[in-house]
């Protein structure tokens, strides 16, 4: 059966993105909508409406490459909750007055280095009418090809050399007086002993590069006499283009620091022996912006199972706008990847990363406001799965992740966020498939075409939280063995999958299936999650439930093979994810 867009309820006259229809308040646009920094793979805007108290405008968003005919439907502007996007501890830079809505949203996971046309299109049946064409272009992977008169090659040493490849640098403080833009320093193969702090900016086009010269491995090594480490290894605070490339960095509380400065490339280097291996944390003047974070293998302490409650070792952590942290190796800490309160925290992009033993959260999300994205990772031997607690309004997209062995909450909506929207992703867990495990209330959450997947337990799926404005359907749930009751949701139990069909306020639409008969490759499902998996491969057997059973969402799932989408993250006949470093050509 052909099956037509399903709508969630936050895109369509009666949830987030419109509401309430019949009431007599125009929207207008108050000012013009706002394109924030496009990424590699997505771009993304907010427009401020004001009037519409009866909540049934809709901001429709289409785009198209610049200098084609036709355009393509994306999703709708999601509707922020009033206020949520100044929950954050610093408030928010976007002014929204009193009465005035914010409507944000994204195109999603399109072609880098492209010229994009984005319309908008405000429609209000009380009378409101506003249409916006906004310009585009998604970023390339950066690349410097040095002056050869600005090219200076060091080697490890305590100071003398001109630079030259006959007398290189001794050592990067000598070096490093020769930085100015432009300039590209080739690290020969040793150790460079001791804490290195850069002083030097670059300028757009133009970066300071301290780069391995590929001859061999060029260490950063902060280990100290007695078996102590510096605090930093690399500190690169408050300054902007600036690249890393090809270096190891190990032996330090943090391997490296670069709070308050963007533009920053950190591309095929290795941080290990550190608590915390790259952070760029503090954004007080919300200026940050632009780092490109990607081939990295970053190596922390932690190990599996967790043990030790939360430990202080985070992977990589960045706030700011404008990020992308891509096809990096992380394993060992208790967050892989995460965002970090500012004054503004959007438009970061977290994709095909290779994320493995994490003790806490694999990927935080927090503090995001809107704008944020979080796709096609592969995450296994995690305590948490996907953390959102909390979000300031979203729209957050998680999508097209994988999961696999996943101790406890797949998705962590704790401390009351507010906007996110969670779909085509697949979870393998011991027990229950999916929980929300807290009592404070989550707001303005969408979940569809997931795929959930336990060994059994109380229920499918055991939602605590009080839930407001949420909208979950089209989600699957597995089990190796029969679930006792199969939804709890508001405190209301709902012993089928019938039952929650016909009676239940989410989930109208919801497939159970066997765990056994689900993957094309029989997993094995975890008996013990301490016992660490390797990552599983969990593309779908044809003829399974999961097949055909989702919803399609424009700009989301296109093209799809069937009738309808499938559930999880991979489309039927789809090949895994590339995820991690890629090959160096």
């Amino acid at each position: 059966m052909k099956r037509t867009w399903v709508l969630a309820a936050g895109f369509s006259a009666s949830g987030w993105f419109a509401a309430n229809a019949g009431a007599e308040n125009a929207a207008r646009p108050l000012g013009e909508p706002v394109l924030e920094q496009p990424t590699l793979r997505c771009f993304g805007a907010y427009w401020v409406v004001e009037g519409d108290d009866n909540r049934n405008a809709v901001v429709h968003a289409d785009y198209r490459k610049a200098g084609e005919p036709a355009w393509k439907r994306a999703l709708p502007f999601f509707r922020v909750e009033r206020d949520a996007h100044k929950g954050g501890e610093h408030g928010s830079r976007v002014v929204v007055p009193a009465g005035a809505w914010l409507f944000a949203g994204s195109v999603l996971d399109v072609d880098p280095a492209t010229a994009w046309e984005l319309r908008l299109r405000l429609e209000d049946p009380d009378g409101g009418k506003a249409e916006r064409i906004l310009q585009a272009r998604t970023i390339a992977e950066p690349v410097f090809a040095p002056d050869p008169a600005l090219t200076f090659h060091v080697m490890p040493g305590d100071g003398g050399g001109t630079g030259s490849a006959a007398s290189p640098f001794r050592g990067l403080d000598a070096a490093q007086k020769a930085a100015r833009p432009g300039a590209c320093f080739l690290l020969a193969p040793g150790v460079y002993a001791g804490a290195f702090e850069v002083r030097a900016s670059g300028e757009p086009g133009r970066p300071v590069v301290w780069r391995g010269d590929g001859t061999g491995e060029a260490v950063l090594d902060g280990a100290a006499a007695g078996g102590k480490r510096v605090k930093r290894v690399v500190m690169a605070s408050g300054l902007h283009d600036v690249w890393f490339e090809r270096l190891t960095i190990r032996n330090g509380d943090y391997g490296l620091a670069a709070n308050g400065s963007s533009r920053f490339v950190v591309r095929r280097c290795r941080i290990h022996g550190c608590d915390y291996g790259l952070v760029s944390q503090i954004n007080t003047d919300g200026a940050v912006r632009g780092h490109f974070i990607a081939d990295n293998v970053i190596e922390g302490p932690s190990t599996w199972p967790r043990s030790k409650g939360i430990e202080n070792a985070r992977g990589i952590q960045v706030t700011g706008e404008g990020h992308v942290v891509c096809r990096n190796r992380v394993r060992g800490f208790a967050d892989a990847i995460d965002t970090f309160p500012s004054p503004v925290c959007a438009a970061i992009d977290i994709h095909h990363n290779d994320l493995e033993t994490l003790t806490d959260d694999g990927i935080e999300l927090d503090y995001s406001e809107r704008n944020t994205r979080c796709f096609r990772n592969r995450l296994t031997n995690v305590f948490q799965g996907i953390s959102l607690q909390p979000v300031f309004g979203g729209p957050v997209y998680v999508f097209r992740n994988v999961l696999a062995n996943v101790a406890a909450e797949p998705f962590k909506l704790h401390n009351s966020p507010s906007g996110g929207l969670i779909f085509h992703n697949t979870s393998v867990k011991r027990g229950m498939p999916a929980q929300l495990s807290t009592p404070e209330r989550v707001r303005n959450f969408v979940f569809r075409n997931n795929l959930f997947v336990g060994t059994g337990g109380a229920y499918a799926f055991e939602c605590q939280p009080p839930m407001e404005g949420c909208d979950f359907d089209y989600d699957g749930f597995a089990g190796r063995e029969p679930f006792r009751m199969f939804l709890k949701w508001g405190g209301v139990r709902y012993a089928t999958l019938a039952e929650v069909r016909f009676k239940a306020p989410v989930y109208r639409h919801a497939v159970q299936a066997d765990a056994g008969s689900l993957f094309a490759i029989p997993v094995a499902m975890p008996a013990d999650e301490a016992a660490p998996w390797g990552p599983p491969d969990l593309r779908l057997r044809a003829g399974s439930p999961a097949i055909d059973a989702g919803a399609p969402w424009p700009g989301i799932n296109d093209g799809f093979a069937g009738s309808a989408p499938d559930l999880g993250a991979l489309e039927l006949g789809s090949a895994p994810q590339p995820v991690g470093p890629r090959p160096e050509r």
